[in-house]
């Protein structure tokens, strides 16, 4: 017989068998880090993930998950086990911001051609998949300052509602340094986006990426693996801002997820 452990799942207590554990925020933008029996497959509503030799697996919710979701667990002696995950809703802010340029909130026929090449470059950097796992040794802030800007925020600009925020973003002055929130692989280096600026990528393992944007200096090249808490670039204003900060994105196979959840609050400078 299995020992049952207890996982708080939207604040109930519910016995689990051992061989599955799950611990993270069972939220819209949330992540959870999983660990099953070496050998056994997993899927998240239908989609098979990645696991690790030892059994780690990660798995996270959108902005606009729906209340329920499926883990099905395949074991290596043939049992299979099926979880009902239940996820809680959160309350968006909407923010307005006035006086950008024009040509950035609606770009020109001519800047959508940059535009598409730099979504593509970012899907790219963002496809990668392998079994390192880096994001087990959890994750810090990568700089502190004012928080302006939370995820799932509705931005309106110049009047005009846009896609939601899907990052936190960190107030500073240009040149301050940004570290890097876990270990990983430098999987994009971009000196000048369109609406980001300067922007980095960086892979943990198993599809879950860090993004950094509006940087004034990228410090470290494609292909390099860095380490937690190295310092990777500077703050900056490039890109479409009204202010240098950094903007902190994190993406789960094709899912924005919260940083903040991943970090939890920010200790005083």
């Amino acid at each position: 017989m299995r020992t049952l452990v207890f996982l708080f799942l939207i604040g109930v207590a519910v016995a689990v068998p051992a061989a599955v554990e799950l611990q993270g925020s069972f939220t819209q933008g949330g992540v959870v880090f999983g660990k099953t029996e070496p050998g056994a497959r997993v899927f998240q509503d239908g989609e098979e993930l990645p696991v690790s030799p030892q059994g780690d697996f990660v798995i996270g919710f959108s902005r606009e998950a729906k209340e329920r979701s499926e883990l099905v667990i395949e074991l290596p002696d043939g049992g299979r086990e099926r979880r009902e995950l239940k996820v809680s809703r959160r309350d968006y802010d909407i923010q307005r911001i006035d006086g950008l340029p024009e040509r950035k909130v609606t770009p020109k026929e001519e800047d959508q051609a940059r535009i598409r090449a730099d979504q593509a470059a970012v899907k790219k950097a963002r496809a990668r998949l392998d079994q390192r796992i880096d994001f087990l040794q959890g994750f810090m802030w990568p700089a502190r300052g004012r928080i302006t800007g939370v995820y799932g925020s509705q931005r309106i600009l110049n009047g005009k509602p846009k896609w939601p925020h899907y990052g936190v973003d960190i107030a500073g002055p240009v040149g301050k340094p940004v570290r890097a929130p876990a270990a990983g692989i430098v999987t994009l280096v971009h000196p000048d986006m369109f609406y980001s600026g300067a922007t980095l990528i960086m892979d943990h393992g198993h599809g879950l990426s860090s993004t950094f944007l509006h940087l004034h200096k990228i410090l470290v090249r494609e292909g390099k693996r860095v380490e937690k808490g190295q310092i990777v670039a500077q703050m900056g204003a490039s890109g479409r801002v009204t202010g240098p900060h950094l903007d902190w994105r994190m993406n789960l196979r094709g899912k924005r997820v919260d940083p903040q959840l991943l970090v939890g609050p920010m200790k005083s400078e």
